[in-house]
C-alpha cells in the first residue's frame, strides 16, 4: 500500500459511503418538492441504511472469494445507476425505492477496507486501515456540506447527478490503479454467507466489538438526523446550504482522529475506546443546553465526532486483525451491525423529535452512551486482550 494508493482508497471509500447521506441536510427541501411530510422524508435516511446493511451482508463477503478489483468497479458503476434514479425520482415512493437500491450498491468502501488490511504489512496495518476508515468517515461528513452547497446552486436533484459522475470517475481510477486480484478462497455462496454468522457466534471479541460499534452508529445517526430538524426550525431556521456547512465541524473532528489506528498498533485500542465513549457521554450532556446556541451545537458536533469516529477506527482495525482469510466476512458482520444500528438511530430521531424535540434526542443519546460504557467495562473484565 503506497501512500498514493492509500489515499485513493480513502477518497473512493469516502465517496461511496457519502452516497448514504446526501439526503440528510435536504430533508425539508425534498419533502417540499415531493409534497411529503418531514417525518416521511426522514425515512429516506433509514431506507438507505437498511439497503446498505443488506448490500454489506450479501455482497461484501464476496471480497474473500472473488477478484476484488472487478467487484469494486462493478459495484461503483451500479451505485452510479442508482444515483441517476434518485435524481429522476418523480415521487417520494419512487425515491424511497431508489435510495434503498443506492444503499445496496454503494458498498465499495467496505470492500476496499479489508483489501487495504491485506495489502498493508502487520506493522502498518493500523495506520493504513485507519487512514482508509478516516476517509470513509470524512466522506460521511463532507457529504452533508457538499450536498447543501450543490442543492443551493442547482436543487436537490443536482446533488445525485453530480455524485453519479464522481463515482464513475473514481471507478475508472481504481480500475487503472489495481491489478487483478486472485480470490483468497473457494467457498460456495450459501456457505460463505453462513460463515459470517459463524464468526460472530464463535468469537467473543467479535460480539463485544459489534455491540459497541452498532451502538456508536445508532448514536451517530440519531444525532445527525435530529440536527437537521433542529437547524431547520426556529430559533435557527437555517437554509439547506447553511445546514450542510455544519458538517465541516465534523470533518475537523475526523481529521483529529485520522491516526487513531496508530493507537491500535501501540496496543492501546481498548483503553482508547473507553475514553472515546466517555467523550460521547460528555457531549450529550452539553446537548441539553445547545438547543438555542449555535456555538454549543458546533462544540457538540466537534467533540462527538472525535469520540464516534475515533472508536470506529479502533473497532474496525481490531476486527480486521483477527483473521487474514476472513477479513471481508468480519468486515461484513461489522458494517451490517453498524448500519442496522444506524437505521434504528435515524428512525428513532424522527420519532423522538416528534415526541419531545431536542431534549428527547439528548436524553436518548445520553442513555445510549451509558449503555456503551457499561458494555465496554464488562468486556474489559473478560478474557479480551488488547490488540
Amino acid at each position: 500500500m503506497t501512500t498514493g494508493l492509500t489515499l485513493l482508497f480513502a477518497v473512493a471509500g469516502g465517496a461511496a459511503v457519502g452516497n448514504l447521506y446526501w439526503a440528510q441536510p435536504l430533508l425539508d427541501a425534498i419533502a417540499g418538492d415531493l409534497h411529503a411530510s418531514t417525518t416521511t422524508a426522514g425515512w429516506l435516511v433509514t431506507a438507505t441504511q437498511l439497503g446498505y446493511a443488506a448490500g454489506i451482508l450479501l455482497i461484501v463477503p464476496l471480497g474473500d472469494v472473488r477478484d476484488r478489483r472487478r467487484l469494486v468497479v462493478i459495484m461503483m458503476l451500479a451505485s452510479a445507476v442508482a444515483l441517476v434514479l434518485c435524481a429522476l425520482a418523480p415521487s417520494m415512493a419512487f425515491l424511497l425505492v431508489a435510495v434503498s437500491l443506492l444503499g445496496v450498491t454503494t458498498v465499495a468502501g467496505q470492500i476496499l477496507t479489508p483489501l487495504a488490511g491485506d495489502l498493508a504489512g502487520d506493522a502498518r496495518r493500523g495506520r493504513v486501515v485507519g487512514t482508509v476508515v478516516a476517509g470513509i468517515l470524512t466522506g460521511i461528513l463532507a457529504s452533508r456540506t457538499v450536498s447543501g452547497l450543490i442543492a443551493a446552486a442547482g436543487g436537490w436533484r443536482a446533488v445525485y447527478a453530480v455524485a453519479a459522475v464522481g463515482v464513475v470517475v473514481l471507478a475508472a481510477l481504481l480500475r487503472r490503479a489495481l491489478p487483478p486480484l486472485e480470490p483468497k478462497a473457494r467457498v460456495a455462496y450459501p456457505k460463505l454467507i453462513a460463515s459470517v454468522g459463524a464468526a460472530v457466534v464463535r468469537e467473543r471479541q467479535v460480539r463485544w466489538t459489534l455491540a459497541l460499534s452498532s451502538t456508536s452508529f445508532a448514536v451517530f445517526t440519531l444525532f445527525w438526523t435530529s440536527l437537521t430538524f433542529l437547524l431547520a426550525a426556529p430559533p435557527f431556521s437555517y437554509p439547506v446550504e447553511v445546514i450542510g456547512l455544519f458538517g465541516l465541524a465534523g470533518i475537523a473532528g475526523a481529521i483529529t482522529v485520522q491516526r487513531a489506528g496508530r493507537l491500535h498498533d501501540r496496543g492501546w485500542s481498548l483503553p482508547a475506546t473507553g475514553i472515546a465513549w466517555a467523550l460521547a457521554l460528555a457531549s450529550f450532556g452539553v446537548c441539553f443546553l445547545a438547543g438555542s446556541s449555535v456555538w454549543l451545537v458546533l462544540a457538540v458536533v466537534f467533540v462527538l465526532d472525535i469520540a464516534i469516529q475515533g472508536q470506529n477506527v479502533l473497532n474496525q482495525t481490531r476486527l480486521l486483525s483477527l483473521s487474514h482469510e476472513a477479513r471481508s466476512r468480519l468486515n461484513t458482520a461489522y458494517v451490517t451491525a453498524n448500519f442496522i444500528g444506524g437505521a434504528i438511530g435515524s428512525a428513532a430521531a424522527a420519532l423522538l423529535w416528534g415526541a419531545g424535540g431536542w431534549t428527547a434526542v439528548s436524553a436518548a443519546g445520553t442513555a445510549l452512551s451509558c449503555f456503551a460504557l457499561a458494555v465496554w467495562a464488562i468486556g474489559r473484565r473478560g478474557p479480551l486482550k488488547p490488540s
